[in-house]
């Protein structure tokens, strides 16, 4: 059974599904209609993940491709806000980059 939580945006709420027993949720929060308060904004819980999306956008920049695509899954996790989550086969970040018209660079030596 999966859980109800509610987290603060703008001038209103939204309600967010997430898997039973998720890391963050806190169950004695539940209000009488069994839905979990987040006690946190939205845009605060997903503001936790912005450094990680910009340390991988920019470890990468210097590679210099001409179009780069980051994508990631996100977890809402209750008072733990938000939580980068496993992708497809097993991953965390799926990265794709593209050079127009000349091969990438050469990966540099450690």
């Amino acid at each position: 059974m999966n859980e109800v939580v509610r987290y603060e945006v703008g001038s209103g709420t939204v309600l967010v599904e997430v898997e039973a027993n998720s890391y963050g949720v806190d169950h004695p929060a539940r209000n009488e209609q069994g839905i979990v308060n987040a006690g946190r904004r939205l845009e605060d819980a997903l503001a936790g993940i912005r450094p990680a999306a910009a340390a991988a956008l920019e470890a990468l920049r210097e590679l210099a491709p001409d179009h780069m695509e980051i994508q990631f899954g996100v977890k809402l996790a209750g008072e733990a806000g938000a939580i980068i989550a496993r992708n497809a086969a097993e991953s965390h970040f799926m990265i794709r980059m593209s050079w127009a018209g000349a091969e990438a660079p050469p990966p540099e030596e450690p």
